[in-house]
C-alpha cells in the first residue's frame, strides 16, 4: 500500500501546478505518476520536474495506430518487401553516402570489423541516410505506449526510462527530440536503451548525437554490430539450392543457425559453403512464386538484432552487395 499513498500524496501536492493541464495529460494518469515516483527514487530525479514533462503530453492516437498489427495481416511476400528497401534511391544514395563519408566508414570497419557497405546500408534501410528519422515527440511516442500499450508497455517503460537518463546525461530537453512512432532516435534509429548500451562518440567532440553526426551514427551502429557477435570477414548468406520443398522443421529452427551444411546437403539443400558451417535456412516466399531459399550464417543473425526479421536482414545484405558493387575504388 505505501507505493499507491505516495502517489496519492504526490497527485494531491501537484493538483494545484496541473490543474489547468488537459485532463488527459499524463500527468493526470496513475501510472505515469508511480513511474515518475519510482525514477525519483531508484535514479535521482524530481517527480515534479518529470510530471511537468509529463504535462505536457497526452496519448497519441496516431502512434498506437501505427504500432498495433493489421487486423487482417497480408501474406508474406519477399516480391513486395525487397523493392522498398533495394530500389535505385537507396543504391545510389548509399554510393553517395560511402563516398563522403569514407574515412569514417574506413575507421569502423578498421575499428569494429564490420564492412563498410553493411555499415552503409543499414542506414540507408533505416532512415534513407539520414533523410527520415522521424517526426514525433519522442517523449510522447514512448509515454503513449509506456501507459496506454498493455501489450508491450514493459518493454516501452524500460525504454522510457532509458530515453529520460539518455536526456539528462545529455542536458537534452526530452521535450524537444524527435523519432519514429516506437521512439527510435536518429540517423540510425536507435532505441534509447540501445544508443546507451551501444552508441559511442565517434567525431571526437565529446558527445553522442545520433541525430545530427554521421560519424557518430556510422561508429555505433559498428559497434552494435560488433557487441552482437559480428564475424570479421565471414559471409553473411548464401542462395542455396532445393531439390524439393524442404521439411517445415528445417525452416521452423530459429533465426539462429543451428543446422549443418553437410546435414542439409543430405536432405536436398545444398549450397557453396563448408560442410562442416553452421547455418538458418532462409524461406523468401512469395505468393504464386517458387521460394527463394538461402542459407544464412551468424553475421546474418547479427544484423536481426537490428531488426528481428529475414526479410529485413536479407534487404540490408542484398543492399549492401549493390552499394558495393558501384562504389568506385572498392
Amino acid at each position: 500500500m505505501k507505493p499507491i499513498f505516495g502517489s496519492l500524496l504526490l497527485v494531491a501536492w501537484l493538483a494545484p501546478a496541473f490543474a489547468s493541464t488537459p485532463a488527459n495529460s499524463f500527468a493526470h494518469d496513475p501510472a505515469a505518476i508511480d513511474f515518475a515516483n519510482s525514477l525519483a527514487q531508484r535514479h535521482g530525479f524530481q517527480s515534479a520536474d518529470l510530471l511537468e514533462q509529463f504535462a505536457k503530453i497526452q496519448p497519441n492516437a496516431k502512434v498506437l495506430q501505427l504500432i498495433k498489427p493489421p487486423s487482417s495481416p497480408t501474406q508474406r511476400s519477399w516480391e513486395r518487401y525487397r523493392p522498398r528497401f533495394l530500389n535505385q534511391q537507396r543504391i545510389d544514395g548509399g554510393v553517395r553516402f560511402w563516398q563522403e563519408n569514407r574515412v569514417a566508414l574506413t575507421r569502423a570497419r578498421v575499428m569494429f570489423g564490420v564492412p563498410e557497405e553493411i555499415i552503409v546500408a543499414i542506414i540507408g534501410v533505416e532512415t534513407v541516410y539520414g533523410r527520415n528519422t522521424g517526426g514525433f515527440g519522442v517523449l510522447e511516442a514512448l509515454a503513449t505506449l509506456a501507459f496506454n500499450y498493455p501489450r508491450r508497455a514493459d518493454f516501452f517503460r524500460e525504454e522510457l526510462e532509458q530515453f529520460l537518463l539518455l536526456a539528462r546525461e545529455n542536458r537534452i530537453d526530452p521535450l524537444t527530440v524527435k523519432g519514429s512512432f516506437a521512439g527510435a532516435i536518429g540517423i540510425p534509429q536507435f532505441m534509447p536503451g540501445s544508443q546507451r548500451r551501444y552508441a559511442v562518440d565517434f567525431d571526437g567532440d565529446q558527445r553522442v548525437d545520433l541525430s545530427s553526426s554521421v560519424d557518430d551514427a556510422i561508429g555505433s551502429v559498428a559497434r552494435f554490430l560488433e557487441q552482437h557477435g559480428w564475424q570479421s570477414g565471414q559471409a553473411v548468406a548464401v542462395p542455396a539450392i532445393v531439390s524439393s520443398e524442404p521439411d517445415r522443421a528445417l525452416i521452423e529452427a530459429g533465426i539462429r543457425p543451428s543446422l549443418k551444411v553437410a546435414e542439409l546437403a543430405e536432405r536436398g539443400i545444398k549450397a557453396h559453403l563448408d560442410p562442416n558451417a553452421t547455418v538458418t535456412l532462409i524461406d523468401l516466399v512469395s505468393p504464386s512464386q517458387a521460394t527463394e531459399y538461402w542459407l544464412g550464417l551468424e553475421n546474418f543473425y547479427v544484423i536481426t538484432r537490428y531488426n528481428r526479421s529475414s526479410f529485413y536482414a536479407m534487404s540490408v545484405f542484398q543492399l549492401a552487395e549493390e552499394i558495393r558493387k558501384r562504389t568506385p575504388g572498392d
